[in-house]
């Protein structure tokens, strides 16, 4: 019965950090809906401790981003992410500190890897 509960809010948090990423601009969406769907998948196996870490980081990128959308609803100006202190990189592991430095890579190019036109703009 825990099992299922725990699925039922692996789930709920999931559905909930790409309703929020449809707030971004359509090529940063990709790109987070991307990540946050390959970062799912390699948890599945994760340890009992490993699972907690992670549903509470992403606990928190989901408040994150649910605030930062909320405050740009009146501003129809939307900024998204936080500065990493030094100490949470320092808990990161090499792999994930090059998966982070990729992302922010990806997330600062002129032209992204995705080219995608809104659903209105005629082709």
């Amino acid at each position: 019965m825990a099992n299922l509960a725990h699925v039922s809010k692996v789930r709920s948090l999931y559905k909930r950090i790409l309703l929020l990423h449809r707030f971004m601009p359509i090529d940063l969406r990709a790109l987070g809906d991307q990540y946050v769907k390959d970062e799912f998948r390699r948890h599945k196996t994760a340890t009992n401790e490993e699972a907690k870490r992670f549903m509470t980081e992403w606990e928190v990128y989901k408040d994150t981003l649910q605030t930062q959308v909320l405050e740009a609803m009146g501003n129809k100006k939307l900024t998204f992410g936080l500065d990493l202190s030094k100490e949470k990189l320092q808990d990161f592991q090499d792999e994930q500190i090059g998966q982070l430095y990729e992302l922010m890579l990806e997330s600062k190019k002129p032209n992204r890897q995705f080219d995608i036109q809104e659903e209105d703009t005629p082709k």
